[in-house]
């Protein structure tokens, strides 16, 4: 039986959500309107170009699957209080890893096993290199933020160094195109849906991530050690709990979650590596776990918002600047902060 208690908690919480939302595009559509435009046609624009165009619903998928991803690698470590704003390295390391280990598959090999081989090392190169945070966290004292901003940089440096310099085609910024057997299925070619568009099976792997990241922080013995590590650390440890094995295995875990990023960019989408792969999505997948409140299934709307305003802000660049889409972005965050505080101070 559901104790009364988080029930309450969580319509609280979507009631501060949505009014955080609602308030955001009142203020988007006032700037709309001094912008000279009228709100009414530029909303009804972008939803029928999203939510009311078949290419435009795969778009969506498509940007809220890598999304969904990154914002698991903040929302996991954040149960233990840890800030992982590295999830544009993680998810570079992986998507590098990732094209790498296509191109020198051999052509023979089956399709299941090439985007498993690929998948799983990109995910690996995503956990170790929030691991790396992680240690120096553990071990050298160094503040989560600072290391994984760090990280992000030297995974930049890294990739554009061994881009430039050894796997790039002559005369372009790109790798050799992964081998065909591991490529992931579009959504259009496997069910019909979506045309043309780039969403491939990989949000399939997204959202089983999400599910199982929410079963094991909270139905399972682990989950339940590692949110007891982060709300607190001496009691954890007084009780038996190791903090900082925990704490590594949520780095780790996010890791690999900005690392599966790579199957929906590079396996699923581009079959190659280039320079810009991910566009600085790392770091948007902070403001989706912000939104949704570090918890791995309100991630999946707070991703597909994202989507959204990013995809329909570009539907409408012609007829508005799509940068006031981004101003709704960080305003839903600001405003969510800002409520969720008041109600804690008036509780």
């Amino acid at each position: 039986m559901n104790n009364p208690t988080t029930m309450n908690r969580t319509t609280l919480r979507f009631f501060v959500t949505f009014l955080s939302l609602l308030t955001a595009g009142g203020i988007c559509a006032l700037l709309i309107a001094l912008a000279g435009r009228n709100p009414l046609i530029i909303f009804q624009k972008m939803f029928s170009a999203t939510l009311g165009s078949s290419y435009g619903m795969g778009q969506l998928i498509f940007k809220m699957t890598t999304l969904l991803l990154v914002g698991l690698a903040v929302a996991i470590p954040f149960r233990l209080r840890l800030f992982n704003i590295g999830g544009e390295g993680q998810l570079l390391m992986g998507a590098f890893t990732a094209a790498m280990t296509g191109t020198m598959l051999p052509e023979s090999i089956p399709p299941i096993a090439a985007i498993l081989l690929c998948t799983l090392a990109a995910m690996a190169a995503g956990a170790c290199w929030a691991l790396l945070a992680g240690v120096l966290k553990v071990q050298c004292g160094v503040n989560e933020v600072i290391g994984t901003i760090m990280l992000n940089f030297i995974a930049q440096a890294i990739t554009g160094y061994l881009l430039t310099y050894h796997f790039a085609i002559p005369s372009t910024v790109h790798t050799s195109p992964i081998v065909k057997a591991a490529a992931i299925p579009t959504l259009y070619k496997v069910t019909g849906w979506f045309t043309n568009s780039p969403a491939n099976l990989s949000t399939l792997l997204a959202i089983s991530m999400a599910l199982l990241c929410w079963f094991l922080l909270f139905h399972s013995r682990f989950g339940y050690e590692m949110r007891a590590a982060g709300l607190q650390p001496d009691a954890a440890q007084y009780g038996g709990i190791n903090a900082k094995s925990h704490s590594l295995s949520a780095m780790g875990l996010g890791g690999a979650a900005a690392g599966l990023g790579a199957a929906n960019i590079i396996l699923g989408y581009k079959h190659y590596f280039e320079a810009g792969a991910t566009g600085g999505i790392g770091f948007t997948g902070i403001t989706v776990a912000l939104l949704a409140g570090a918890h791995p299934l309100w991630l999946i709307p707070s991703a597909l918002f994202f989507g959204f305003t990013e995809y329909g802000g570009l539907t409408v660049n012609a007829l508005i600047p799509k940068e006031i889409f981004m101003i709704i972005q960080a305003l839903a965050i600001i405003l969510v902060i800002s409520f969720s505080a008041l109600e804690k101070r008036f509780r």
